[in-house]
């Protein structure tokens, strides 16, 4: 790559590095999967899936060699035994690629909006571009294989009305207004979130080496598990259908084809995105009882998501990110 002289800024350093991690352990994840997947059409979607980040991973280099900033360690061939036995079914891997690209299509929006350089900004603008793709060739094959559970559907109102009353804005007590479309959108796609993270945290437990990796991962399946009973308690008291459970496609093997620390840092992250998310569905609940069930739901989580920090620091696998010098160090002569 041709030497920019316009140095990298630091969200575009952090927006790099956080994609360099993910992608090498989205690499691993994906070459396994492809070593088990028998559907043809889960296969094409996985496919492209590995193809995508190879390239990212290869152009994330160039641009670290070109600041002379050294490149992550991110995950390699050693966390992932990609000859190891089957530990998910093709339904679930589906699933995961559907969630992943979603997260993905939320992540490179952001990167594109903190990117001042032209050529990061058309190289996010083209990632988009990929990993929009990869959501609509994954959803269209969940539709056609009936793996899709749709969202509830509203019927027309007769005409439109105007907020009169600030009971609109209640949920404790009396009686509460119906949900608004963005809440059940908000609280459907998290529950979709939550039952995938049910779904790998009970594949990553049975084969954990680790007692405290193992345990780790069971408390998450706990608040998981929680946090989805409450949102389908909502949805049952508006008649509404919730989504489907993944956990049936994990296998029995207790073999474990990744490293405690592939999965411990697979399961880090998806708690903080899920705060990230239960954050963007705070914004638009204007129901007392939702609002205040989101803040307790993120609080937990990223009480959760520290102790797996904490956790990774311990077991000496949590790699630094790039950081701003440390001055009151340097002014010491340290």
């Amino acid at each position: 790559m041709e030497k920019n002289s316009i140095r990298l800024s630091a969200p575009e350093l952090a927006s790099l590095w956080t994609q360099y991690m993910f992608d090498t352990m989205s690499i691993g994840f994906i070459k396994y999967a492809l070593e088990h997947i028998e559907d043809k059409d889960i296969l094409e979607v996985y496919s492209t899936a590995l193809q995508y980040s190879e390239s990212h991973v290869k152009k994330i280099k160039e641009f670290f060699n070109g600041e002379q900033y050294p490149v992550p360690k991110g995950f390699t061939e050693e966390d992932v035994n990609v000859k190891g036995p089957r530990l998910f079914q093709d339904p679930f891997y589906l699933n995961y690629m559907y969630i992943m690209s979603i997260q993905g299509i939320t992540g490179y929006g952001l990167s594109v909006g903190t990117s001042i350089r032209s050529d990061l900004r058309n190289y996010y603008m083209t990632c988009n571009n990929e990993v929009m793709n990869l959501f609509n060739k994954t959803i269209e094959v969940m539709l056609s294989k009936g793996l899709y559970s749709r969202p509830p559907v509203l019927s027309p109102p007769r005409s439109i009305d105007f907020v009169k009353q600030q009971s609109f804005l209640t949920g404790w007590f009396g009686e509460r207004r119906p949900l608004t479309a963005m809440e059940i959108g908000d609280i459907t796609f998290n529950m979709n979130k939550m039952h995938l993270h049910v779904a790998l945290k009970v594949g990553f437990s049975q084969v954990a080496e680790s007692d405290k990796v193992r345990k780790y991962i069971q408390r998450g399946t706990q608040i998981s598990t929680k946090h989805i009973g409450a949102f389908e308690s909502i949805f049952r008291e508006e008649k509404l259908n919730s989504p489907i459970s993944w956990s049936s496609y994990v296998t029995d093997t207790k073999t474990s084809p990744f490293s405690d620390k592939f999965m411990l840092y697979q399961v880090q992250l998806s708690s903080q995105i899920a705060v990230a998310f239960y954050g963007t569905a705070l914004s638009v609940t204007s129901r007392r009882d939702l609002a205040l069930q989101y803040v307790m739901f993120t609080a937990e989580l990223a009480k959760y998501a520290e102790d797996g920090a904490n956790l990774m620091i311990e077991k000496g696998w949590l790699e630094e990110p790039p950081l701003a010098p440390d001055r009151r160090s340097l002014a010491k002569g340290e």
